[in-house]
């Protein structure tokens, strides 16, 4: 049986740890600020490329590269540019098929002189496919193979032993963030369009979800005519669930409303309730939304108003929804 080694106790201090963690930062910090200022047409040159181009993008690499390559490809499919990681050693047993000559590949290496990238680089050239590398090394055979070169050379690595790739992968992964966000942009990809690549996430419900997804509808809008006495407000109020009733006239136009706020302040002001029409009591002109607004906005609406409860109106002027913060937490939209 195998004897388990013990784990080697740390000879660092606290203050060591933490002055290396900030060292750690520094560094891919200072790498990341070079390559802004290094930044040149060639950036241009690959974003004009990828934007012409009719198929989608495919992030190549190995190791390291290849975990950087993988998030970028994530990065430019939920951005709108279409793209999808291709592990270069898989490439070369045969998923080399799934690229086209309509494609644009992007090769990721810091030496530039990976074998598995070099191996399938001319075979994608041979695709016709057009091929942008991100390499820490301009005069790699990879750079040179490349129809645009992107230029991610550091000075240093984070890792003391100058070994462990940490300041070059974070350069990499910021430049092909930089590359998604500029065809983001020339695409005039939105909100909205961003949002439909996230209709799982909160971002996703905050910018789809529409007040007539998440209102009340039909039975279940609490509301009395004008001519209705207190007494019949307050067993609506009671029945709708949503701690008020709207007060609607002859065509279904909502005049007024009426909240549990509005009753506990005419308990307090120790009111004769004995004969009040609900009409003597009610907020006219009560706030509202339109029934195709977002429901983010409603919420918005209601906490910039500090109420709890918001009536939809149609562009007919018609009462046809209701909703109160419960409504939007169920939603998940707040």
């Amino acid at each position: 049986m195998q004897e388990t080694k013990p784990q080697a106790v740390s000879r660092a201090t606290d203050d060591e740890l933490l002055s290396l963690g900030r060292d750690v930062l520094s560094i891919e910090a200072e790498a990341v600020l070079t390559l802004a200022r290094r930044l040149d047409a060639s950036f241009v040159a690959a974003t004009r490329m990828i934007l012409g181009a009719s198929g989608r993008v495919i992030v190549t690499g190995v190791g390291k590269s290849g975990h950087i390559g993988r998030k970028l490809a994530a990065t430019f499919a939920s951005t709108g540019t279409p793209a999808y990681f291709v592990h270069a050693a898989e490439a070369a047993h045969g998923d080399l098929g799934m690229i086209t000559a309509s494609d644009v590949v992007i090769a990721l290496s810091n030496s530039g002189t990976t074998g598995e990238v070099l191996t399938i680089a001319p075979l994608i050239k041979r695709h016709g496919a057009h091929l942008i590398a991100i390499t820490g090394n301009p005069s790699s055979a990879l750079a040179k193979l490349a129809d645009v070169h992107l230029d991610a050379t550091i000075e240093r690595e984070a890792c003391p032993l100058n070994l462990a790739p940490t300041a070059s992968t974070t350069a990499a992964l910021a430049l092909g963030d930089a590359l998604a966000v500029a065809l983001l942009d020339a695409r005039g990809f939105g909100p909205d369009d961003f949002a439909r690549s996230h209709p799982g996430g909160a971002l996703g419900r905050r910018l789809l979800t529409r007040v007539s997804d998440v209102m009340r509808t039909g039975e279940r809008i609490p509301r009395v005519p004008e001519t209705a006495t207190f007494a019949e407000a307050l067993l609506e109020v009671t029945r709708g669930g949503m701690g008020m009733t709207a007060i609607v006239n002859d065509q279904n136009h909502a005049i007024g409303i009426f909240t549990d706020g509005d009753l506990r302040r005419l308990l307090g002001a120790e009111t004769d309730m004995r004969g009040l029409k609900v009409a003597d009591v009610m907020h006219r002109n009560p706030r509202s939304i339109a029934p195709d607004a977002l429901a983010a906005e409603a919420a918005a609406t209601m906490e910039r108003a500090r109420i709890n409860q918001i009536l939809v109106i149609d562009d007919a002027q018609q009462l046809v929804g209701a909703l109160n913060t419960h409504d939007l937490m169920d939603a998940k939209v707040i």
